[in-house]
């Protein structure tokens, strides 16, 4: 069994890398992003008052993101492990993680704030779907519509240059020194997120001691 976080800004490919490593080793990958969006879409309680402070670029407070993490992992459909993505997000979080579960690596990606933002502002989910695209690295066929379903790509209401902005700073000064304690009991492996999808998974299989994949995976 494996047991793995992700950390890494927003936009510096953790969902991607998450996919790849998820679908070779059979690991349920658990975004808490993709959680609270779920609840936004539905217009649970939760998902309001998520909303607010998403369109504020403010972060969840830490009980919050703690019960839904809590909640998630009690579910116990990951025989083979988990990819855990979005959490921690402080030092709090990190240590309510270590003190009720065990874990294998801490997996952070690695991009400058200058490509992150370059990014994040050429993102576009599907309104239909769901689907990710990028306007950079995954263009759809057809400008504004959803290779799969036909729906309409529409920019997250927070990708926006103010947003993304305070989400960096939120995370140098309050996600990051959460490394240190991870750094600590010797979990971190740390990976070049400037390069192709292929080439950061490759370099992250073989920091974590895996063997290559002899095709290039698909995300």
């Amino acid at each position: 069994m494996h047991k793995y976080i992700l950390m890494g800004v927003q936009g510096s490919g953790k969902g991607t890398q998450a996919r790849l490593l998820g679908n070779d080793l059979n690991l349920v990958h658990i975004s808490v992003g993709d959680i609270f969006r779920w609840n936004i879409k539905n217009h649970t309680k939760l998902g309001a008052r998520i909303k607010r402070l998403v369109a504020a670029g403010q972060l969840v407070p830490d009980e919050i993101v703690e019960e839904v993490v809590g909640t998630r992992l009690q579910q116990h459909d990951w025989n083979y492990g988990f990819i855990l993505d979005g959490f921690p997000r402080n030092r709090v979080q990190a240590e309510f993680y270590l003190e009720s579960y065990d874990l294998d690596a801490v997996i952070e990606i690695d991009v400058p704030d200058d490509v992150v933002m370059e990014r994040i502002l050429s993102r576009r989910l599907c309104s239909g779907c769901g689907l990710d695209y990028n306007l950079i690295h995954h263009r759809p066929h057809v400008d504004g519509i959803c290779d799969v379903c036909g729906g309409q790509l529409q920019s997250r209401p927070d990708d926006n240059p103010e947003a993304i902005r305070s989400r960096l700073k939120d995370y140098h000064t309050k996600t990051a020194p959460t490394m240190e304690l991870f750094h600590k009991k010797g979990l971190i492996v740390r990976v070049n997120g400037c390069q192709a999808p292929e080439a950061v998974y490759a370099e992250l299989r073989a920091k974590l001691g895996l063997p290559p994949v002899t095709v290039a995976p698909k995300a």
